[in-house]
This record gives C-alpha cells, sequence and structure tokens, in this order.
C-alpha cells in the first residue's frame, strides 16, 4: 500500500461553477475529467476546519448541548468550534479559545487524538480532536459567541457511553473522543493490574 500511485485515479478540474460563498464554507461545481477520459461533476464545500476538545475534570467529561439545526434535534457534544481563517497552522490555539469560551476552563495540556475528514467525498472540512484531564476554572471566562446558547454537563463514562446508544450524542468528534477516554481508563486500569 506504501508505493500505491495516488496519481493513477487523479480527478483533473476541467471547469468550475461558484455556487455559494458564505462566512463559514464555500461550494463549487466542478467538471471533472476521470481517470478512463470520461467526464463528471463534483459538488464540492470547502471549510477552514475544526477543533475539539474532551475535556475531562474530576474523571467526568464536560460536554455541551446545543440544538443543531441540521438535525432539528439537541444533542451534546465536546466543546468544539471552527478554524478562523490562519488558524490552520495552530488548531491548539483556536481550542483552548473555544474550551473557555463554552465551558469557562483552561487546559493545561493537549494531546491530539486525531485529525480527520469527516466526509471527505464532498467536503474538505478537518477536524483537529483534543484530550485534556488538567484543566483549571477561569474566574471570568471569555464569552460564548453571538447566538451560541449551550448547556454544560458533566458525565461518567458510563453515562457517555449509554448517551451514545440514545443518539443524545451523535457526532462523530466526539464519540471518537469518548472511545479514547475510555481506552485511556483501560489503559490505567491494565497497568494497576500489572
Amino acid at each position: 500500500m506504501l508505493n500505491f500511485d495516488d496519481k493513477k485515479f487523479e480527478e483533473k478540474t476541467l471547469a468550475r461553477e461558484e455556487i455559494f460563498s458564505g462566512k463559514i464554507f464555500h461550494v463549487v461545481k466542478d467538471v471533472v475529467s476521470l481517470h478512463d477520459g470520461q467526464e463528471s461533476f463534483r459538488e464540492l464545500v470547502f471549510h477552514n476546519g475544526g477543533t475539539a476538545i474532551a475535556p475531562v475534570h474530576n474523571n467526568k467529561m464536560i460536554l455541551v448541548g446545543q440544538y443543531r439545526k441540521a438535525l432539528e434535534k439537541f444533542i451534546f457534544e465536546i466543546p468544539a468550534g471552527k478554524l478562523e481563517k490562519g488558524e490552520e497552522k495552530d488548531p491548539k490555539a483556536a481550542v483552548l479559545r473555544e474550551l473557555e469560551e463554552e465551558t469557562g476552563y483552561l487546559a493545561q495540556d493537549l494531546t491530539e487524538i486525531t485529525a480527520f475528514y469527516g466526509t471527505p467525498g464532498f467536503s474538505s472540512e478537518k477536524t483537529y480532536v483534543y484530550f485534556s484531564s488538567n484543566l483549571t476554572k477561569v474566574e471570568h471566562p471569555k464569552p460564548a459567541d453571538d447566538g451560541e446558547f449551550l448547556e454544560q454537563i458533566e458525565v461518567t463514562l458510563s453515562e457517555a457511553k449509554k448517551m451514545i446508544e440514545l443518539e443524545q450524542i451523535a457526532d462523530a468528534k466526539t464519540i471518537m473522543a469518548i472511545w479514547y477516554w475510555e481506552m485511556q481508563y483501560l489503559k490505567k486500569e491494565l497497568e494497576n493490574n500489572a
């Protein structure tokens, strides 16, 4: 697999139509040439990316709940936010800002869990996910973004897993963060029993 020719299936852009340019993302429709000579089209969303953090305090994960219009429902997630222009090079600074705005905590250390593309078939959005269990409460935290209404809760690992079953937690970044937290928990148990 390491010697795979990644250019073999490259799709050359023949034409691009601008569909929408907004505050958060940009949408285009491309006409592409396929490797077999045929033409097709691709509808693409370009996004600066996002950042998220799994904050654990006193053996409980801090989650924020909010209504997600695209889903037409209220769900709980780890604190997260979009990367502003220029922040792609420093997602750690962005995640620390989001953590403070959404929870009132600062992280004293960060471990990168992963960085992933959620839907690479049509979107360039890359999300950086971090973990921290060394948190400090801020006396006067930065305010939340305008129009952002959040409900903050703290849950145990078993409560978080139950919330996944009930689809109260339904987004990929939060589910990945909870799996990571569970792996860290199991790792500690193995070390303690060794």
